[in-house]
C-alpha cells in the first residue's frame, strides 16, 4: 500500500466531505430554480458535479494506492435559504472550509513524507484558490446587483459564459 492508514482514512473522510459539498450545491441550485433563477442553478448544478467528481478523484486515489474506500456518513445538507446573498454565501463559506480541509490533507501527506499523496493534493490547493476565488466574486456581483436585480447576475452569467469551476469576474 502506497499511503499510510492514517492517510486513507483522512482521504476517506474527505470522500464524504466532497460528497457533502456536492448536496449543498444541489439544494443551492434548487433554491435558484424555484426562485426561477435558471443560469444560477445551472451554474451551481455543474458545482455539484464537480464537487461529485472531486470526490472520485479520491476514491480513485485511494484503490490506486491500495487503500479501502469506506465513504462516511454524510452531512445533511442546508436546505432553505432566505436570499440569493445567503445561497452564494453559504457556497463561499463551504469552499473556505474545503480549502482548510484539504490544508489539513497537506500537512498530513507532507508529516508523512507521503509524495504520492502530495501531489494528489497539490491538484486541490490550485483548485481551491479558484473555487474560493469564484464564489467570492459571484457574492460580489450578487451583492451589487441586490436581491430586485438578480436577473442582472442571470445576465452575466449568459453574457460571459460563466460555468462552475470556471473564473468570475467582477
Amino acid at each position: 500500500m502506497l499511503v499510510s492508514q492514517n492517510i486513507v482514512d483522512a482521504f476517506n473522510q474527505q470522500v464524504g466531505n466532497e460528497l457533502g459539498a456536492s448536496n449543498q450545491y444541489v439544494n443551492i441550485a434548487t433554491y435558484f430554480s424555484e426562485e426561477n433563477l435558471e443560469e444560477l442553478a445551472k451554474f451551481f448544478f455543474r458545482q455539484a458535479e464537480e464537487e461529485r467528481e472531486h470526490a472520485m478523484k479520491f476514491v480513485h486515489f485511494l484503490l490506486d494506492a491500495g487503500g479501502h474506500v469506506k465513504i462516511p456518513a454524510i452531512v445533511e445538507p442546508k436546505h432553505d435559504f432566505s436570499s440569493a446573498e445567503e445561497a452564494v454565501q453559504a457556497a463561499l463559506d463551504w469552499e473556505t472550509e474545503v480549502t482548510q480541509q484539504i490544508y489539513g490533507l497537506v500537512e498530513l501527506a507532507q508529516s508523512e513524507k507521503n509524495y504520492v499523496a502530495q501531489r494528489l493534493l497539490d491538484w486541490f490547493v490550485d483548485e481551491q484558490l479558484e473555487e474560493v476565488s469564484l464564489m467570492d466574486s459571484l457574492l460580489g456581483i450578487v451583492r451589487r446587483a441586490g436581491e430586485n436585480n438578480l436577473l442582472y447576475v442571470e445576465d452575466y452569467l449568459t453574457r460571459h459564459g460563466v460555468e462552475g469551476g470556471s473564473s468570475v469576474e467582477e
